[in-house]
């Protein structure tokens, strides 16, 4: 069987741009496709199942918060905002829509390939967990029931839609039950990052993880604790 080759959309009105990162992914073996607006992305992203979409905050038409928003309407693909240097709202923003990380422009090479790998590495491997834990499929709580194999999570008997950032939050802090786990543990952990991030990216990444549980069974979402001063664990009632 052949390996599968990860295929990456490039989202941004600059054709510089697009090039430079094009360039760079192709030397890493991704496969590549561009848009430079808003509705040459969604329409791309309808139609093709890409392993990870960078996407530019400004875009001429629909910006790419509105791109992002109507994406995870239908589809958990990984994004990367691109946003320009001193834009914080717009990178709050993404986060609120379900971008799983953002890279401030001016931005070097380098450092987008290393949150391309980390996100490409989270999405599709478990690299996080020992094998003996990989081997425990179903993690079943009262409230709470995470089916790994399938990366399916049902809270009060209903199913939850999550973006695989927030599928890998909630399994990593499931997995060791009532262990607090700091904001830096949760940032290199399930980002896979020690030298950038935002520790708000793990407290935005919770709320949403809170709020999508909360619509369906408060007593999964009371389970997030927050302990203050120190991070997040996940409890189990007794």
């Amino acid at each position: 069987m052949s390996e599968h080759v990860e295929r990456i959309l490039v989202v941004d009105d600059e054709e510089r741009i697009r090039r430079l990162l094009k360039m760079y992914l192709e030397k890493e073996g991704y496969l590549i496709d561009e848009a430079e607006d808003g509705e040459s992305a969604l329409r791309l992203a309808s139609d093709n199942d890409y392993d990870l979409i960078l996407l530019d905050v400004m875009l001429p038409g629909i910006d790419g918060i509105e791109v992002c928003t109507r994406l995870r309407q239908s589809k958990a693909t990984p994004v990367i905002m691109l946003t320009a240097k001193g834009e914080e709202m717009n990178r709050v923003q993404g986060f609120e829509v379900g971008a799983d990380d953002y890279v401030v422009k001016p931005f070097s090479p380098r450092e987008v390939i290393y949150r391309v790998k980390a996100i490409l590495r989270r999405a599709s491997a478990t690299a996080y967990l020992s094998k003996e834990r990989a081997m425990t499929n179903n993690i079943v709580f009262p409230s709470l029931i995470i089916e790994h194999d399938a990366h399916r999570v049902s809270a009060g008997g209903q199913e939850v839609s999550l973006t695989p950032k927030e599928y890998e939050l909630l399994h990593y802090l499931a997995i060791s039950p009532d262990k607090v786990f700091s904001r830096e543990d949760l940032l290199k952990d399930v980002w896979n990052y020690e030298f950038f991030g935002d520790l708000r990216t793990v407290d935005t990444h919770v709320k949403r993880l809170r709020e999508k549980l909360n619509k369906v069974s408060p007593e999964a979402a009371a389970m997030i604790t927050t302990v203050w001063g120190v991070g997040y664990k996940l409890e189990v009632p007794k």
